[in-house]
């Protein structure tokens, strides 16, 4: 069950969003946390970084991984506005997280819970807790008006 500093970490979250829908990039953000704390963020910038794998997630865990001198990091829970797409779940697997809220489904790519259900895979040895819907209306919003004034 989400708390209130879920809630106020998704508020980040969409922040970070909203600053990638700004620069012309899909409005994602993310945030990792460790005991209460802030210590990687991201959104956003395959477009402006030129880097396909430049997703908010991997942003916020590489901003992370450096700062904490340490590709692996456990003991963190990731706040990120839309479900993640497999090189992102990937990427958390990888490093560990342990935790994971989200806010919207993405009933394409997402691959937690709208398609793959890759965290109840059994072939990898990490598990992720996963809690979604947190701000779902919120991200989702950001999501739909973005792509609605591309048009």
């Amino acid at each position: 069950m989400a708390t209130p500093k879920d809630y106020a970490f998704m508020r980040r979250a969409l922040e970070l969003a909203e600053l990638a829908a700004e620069r012309g990039e899909v409005p994602v953000g993310a945030v990792l946390v460790r005991e209460g704390k802030i210590i990687g963020e991201g959104s956003n910038r395959p477009i402006g970084n030129c880097d396909p794998s430049a997703h908010a997630e991997i942003v916020a865990l590489r901003h992370a991984a450096e700062a904490e001198q340490n590709y692996r990091l456990p003991n963190t829970t990731l706040y990120v506005t839309i479900e993640p797409c497999t090189m992102c779940f990937g990427t958390l697997m990888h490093a560990r997280v342990g935790r994971l809220v989200f806010g919207a489904k993405e009933p394409r790519a997402g691959v937690v819970e709208s398609q793959l259900k890759l965290g109840e895979a059994g072939f990898f040895n990490h598990k992720i807790s996963v809690e979604s819907g947190v701000m779902a209306e919120e991200a989702g919003r950001l999501v739909r008006e973005f792509f609605h004034d591309r048009r």
